[in-house]
């Protein structure tokens, strides 16, 4: 995480404000009937949890403005969190409020209003397949992309029956204005969602990339490298993602994130992609060159800042972890870096070293050192095996490393067991550049 303290208070605070709004709104002007405390507090509950919930088109890494200084790991993580608070404040809304009166009940009566009690079961069951199929989207079989579909729609539905909800019953938003300020706050979170899946593909349409090559490497990854359509190609900075859609048109369910490897002066994009999903898995055979391509991005804060890097920089990588810093040596190499560079890339065996003749190369090119970590040794191979842990990284980190800058990508658990090692080291949490192993 690179992330100075006031920039994530800000940001904290901002995201506070927007989840609070509704609440805010409802409690401007003129009060209504005072109720029983424990009624007053479900309402409350309601109307932050249909803030929490709009806030999520903010917190899902697809609205740069807003993650703008966070790495995506994060957002995520916050994204995750706060729509399982969202969840939670949606059901605990109905039980507070029949606990104050039981006659609220009535409210999820079909028999007293079949409209709206079937609206309210919705938005309780909707918000728990949401979470469900969130958490064990594996488990329930699901492939990505039928859950980013579904995702998606019970998002907008749970966000839409809710806000329909706050303005039916109108004990708080009777007032016209208050009406118009509710769906103009809901209304925008709504909007972001669907600027995303309709409005930005259709943007994506005029700028269309076609697939040059797809090259298989060592340890069973494709490098995909894609060329542009249109003058100017994709401006980055070297260890920044992209979402890339695969076929004829931009309007495809089968949208991924994927690291870009390729340094930031190369002729094409290239990602490389390992098979870890059914896309995956099947781009080796659905993938051929001439195909068309359509790219979103750049995304992330995990990137190469030259100026931050001055006195030097410290990558740590495992497994296709490399693929954004691969792309940060590249650019170095062509920019021609002087500062000193030290790589500790972990590989399950020599056989499996992604880009391994690459560095080496790299290595003669740069002021770098590579230091191999594999788990599994080889006759005659006399470096470092095992995982990459506080004993190994003291052999090899620099002594200067606290005035230079960190790059961690990798697994969680490697990225758990590295982070509290490089901070005991001296680098500070705004030079330590994190991404960790999550979208998927």
């Amino acid at each position: 995480m690179n992330t100075g303290w006031w920039r994530l208070l800000l940001w904290l605070l901002g995201y506070l404000a927007l989840a609070l709004l509704p609440m805010a709104i409802a409690l401007s002007g003129d009060p209504p009937a005072v109720r029983s405390r424990i009624v007053e507090t479900g309402a409350m509950l309601g109307l932050l949890g249909l803030g929490v919930l709009s806030a999520q088109a903010l917190t899902s890494g697809r609205q740069r403005w807003f993650a703008r200084g966070l790495g995506q790991d994060d957002v995520l993580q916050f994204h995750r969190q706060t729509g399982l608070l969202g969840w939670g404040l949606v059901l605990a809304h109905p039980l507070t409020m029949l606990l104050g009166d039981a006659r609220f009940l009535d409210y999820l009566d079909p028999r007293a209003d079949w409209l709206r009690a079937t609206a309210l079961w919705t938005v309780l069951l909707a918000a728990t397949w949401l979470v469900a199929t969130s958490l064990w989207r594996l488990s329930f079989g699901l492939q990505y992309e039928h859950w980013r579909l579904l995702h998606g729609a019970l998002a907008l539905l749970v966000v839409t029956l809710g806000l329909g909800h706050a303005l039916m019953v109108g004990h708080y938003t009777g007032p016209l204005w208050k009406k118009a300020a509710l769906v103009l706050v809901v209304g925008a979170s709504i909007f972001a969602v669907l600027e995303t899946r309709l409005l930005r593909p259709r943007r994506l349409q005029r700028r269309p990339w076609t697939v040059r090559t797809l090259t298989r490497e060592r340890d069973g990854s494709h490098t995909l490298v894609l060329q542009p359509g249109f003058a100017g190609g994709l401006r980055f900075r070297p260890g920044q993602y992209a979402w890339i859609t695969l076929g004829a048109t931009p309007w495809r369910l089968q949208q991924h994130p994927f690291s870009i490897s390729s340094g930031a002066d190369d002729d094409g994009l290239a990602f490389t992609i390992k098979p870890l999903g059914d896309f995956t898995g099947r781009i080796a055979q659905t993938v051929k060159p001439g195909d068309r391509a359509f790219v979103e991005g750049p995304y992330g804060e995990f990137a190469w800042r030259p100026e931050a890097a001055r006195e030097g920089a410290v990558f740590v990588a495992g497994g296709v972890g490399i693929t954004p810093i691969i792309s940060m040596l590249r650019t170095a190499r062509t920019r021609g870096t002087r500062a000193p560079l030290l790589l500790v890339y972990g590989s399950p065996d020599r056989d499996t070293v992604l880009f391994r003749e690459e560095l080496d190369a790299l290595a003669q090119a740069l002021p770098l050192t590579v230091v191999h970590v594999l788990e599994t040794g080889h006759d005659g191979w006399d470096g470092e095996t095992g995982r990459i842990d506080a004993a190994l990284l003291g052999r090899h980190l620099p002594a200067r490393i606290d005035r230079m800058c960190a790059y961690l990508c990798g697994p969680d658990a490697m990225a758990d067991a590295v982070e509290p090692v490089l901070r005991a080291h001296g680098v500070a949490s705004d030079r330590l550049y994190s991404e960790r192993f999550g979208l998927v």
